[in-house]
């Protein structure tokens, strides 16, 4: 057991450094952290994730904030419109089978990745997304990613950068900071709904989170000082690698022989 926790204490430190670095990453990595090597159920897993992945990019926000990497307008009507668009989600997701769930989940990231990695061609583009960002089109964007969210019950992070960057035409790293404010919101609503029906190993738990936020304030350092092409694009090809795994490890069940 203690090899274990070992285990699961190091790539707790991958955790943060995800949240942090790349304003993603923490629910899709320590759902099955927690799960497949510390060998929660499902539902204690969820629920003790929401909390990490919460208080982690709570700090993680915190840092990006002070550097002026938060556009906290857009992040806090994205966040209220998005823990609508989750709770609608979840509802819907109740009535569709887990393998479905991941498969669309999958192709949405392959969809963001590739977005993410082409990227603007011009400066220009960028200007002219950012001279039509409206409030009405933040929230309709956020309770779209939200729902999504909601539905697939992970990959907040994967969603919200590539929506903040391509639709709401935030710079790569602001899309980070702002990200993390939005995590915040939806892990906070998701939390409140599992905490008063699943008991939760809290010295584990917090234990985790301790070393998720040391990994998170890592990764906000790193941040501001990588190159936004090199970042957005790396970014986009790790979704990519998550997605293509995801479709390698769902599709085949649902193929009838």
């Amino acid at each position: 057991m203690e090899l274990t926790l070992i285990i699961a204490f190091v790539l707790a430190l991958l955790v943060g450094l995800s949240l942090g670095l790349l304003g993603g990453g923490g629910s899709i990595l320590t759902v099955p952290i927690l799960s497949y090597v510390v060998g929660l159920p499902p539902r204690e897993a969820i629920a003790s994730s929401l909390f990490i992945v919460g208080a982690t990019s709570a700090v993680g926000a915190l840092r990006h904030a002070r550097a002026g990497r938060v556009r906290w307008k857009t992040g806090l009507l994205f966040g209220v419109a998005g823990m609508v668009g989750a709770l609608l989600g979840g509802v819907v997701g109740d009535f569709v089978p887990g393998g479905i769930l991941m498969v669309l989940f999958a192709i949405m990231m392959v969809a963001t990745a590739s977005a993410m990695i082409r990227g603007r061609k011009t400066a220009a583009d960028r200007v002219q997304t950012e001279d039509r960002r409206s409030v009405p089109r933040v929230l309709g964007i956020g309770v779209l990613v939200g729902f999504a969210t909601g539905l697939i019950g992970a990959g907040g992070g994967f969603l919200i950068v590539p929506a903040l960057t391509l639709f709401a035409g935030l710079p790569m790293v602001v899309a980070v900071g702002t990200s993390l404010l939005v995590i915040v919101m939806n892990s906070l609503a998701g939390f409140a709904g599992n905490a008063l029906t699943v008991p939760l190993d809290w010295p584990f738990v917090l234990a985790f989170t301790a070393i998720a936020v040391a990994g998170s304030l890592v990764g906000a350092k790193l941040a501001g000082r990588i190159p936004e092409r090199a970042l957005r694009r790396g970014f986009g090809f790790f979704v990519l690698a998550m997605g293509a795994l995801v479709l390698i490890q769902e599709v085949p069940p649902l193929i009838p022989i």
